[in-house]
């Protein structure tokens, strides 16, 4: 099968020698987000609750420039510098997926790119046609 880099300038281009997601078949793999605000390409301040919609926006880019969307999505990894801040991104997470939640787990990580508190990255579906 052939594999199609994804590009889109509505997310924060990669930090380093990785594509912002790879499309194979009917399958797109979208690399973890940090909470990169695309227009300045700094991390968004504030609390989880901002950081995590900021990924998941980037995410929500980044499948729509493939051709899909969250509700696509069939596998989301959540990496949390503290497990503590679990309710809290839940909190946002159920506002980007409503239904037919995609299979999931969340890592508490030592530390991630640019000291970031949170990373998401997903798995989706292309949209059929």
């Amino acid at each position: 099968m052939k594999k199609e880099i994804i590009v889109t300038k509505k997310a924060p281009a990669a930090i380093g020698p990785y594509s912002q997601a790879i499309k194979v078949g009917e399958f797109v793999f979208a690399s973890g987000q940090v909470p990169i605000d695309s227009s300045t390409g700094k991390l968004v301040g504030g609390n989880i609750e901002n950081q995590t919609r900021q990924c998941l926006e980037n995410i929500k880019s980044i499948l729509e420039a493939a051709n899909s969307s969250l509700d696509k999505t069939v596998k989301v990894t959540v990496f949390l510098k503290d497990m503590n801040d679990f309710s809290e991104m839940n909190r946002v997470y159920k506002q980007y997926f409503t239904k037919d939640f995609p299979a999931r787990c969340c890592i508490q990580v030592a530390k991630l790119p640019m000291d970031a508190d949170i990373e998401i990255e997903a798995t989706a579906v292309c949209k059929e046609g």
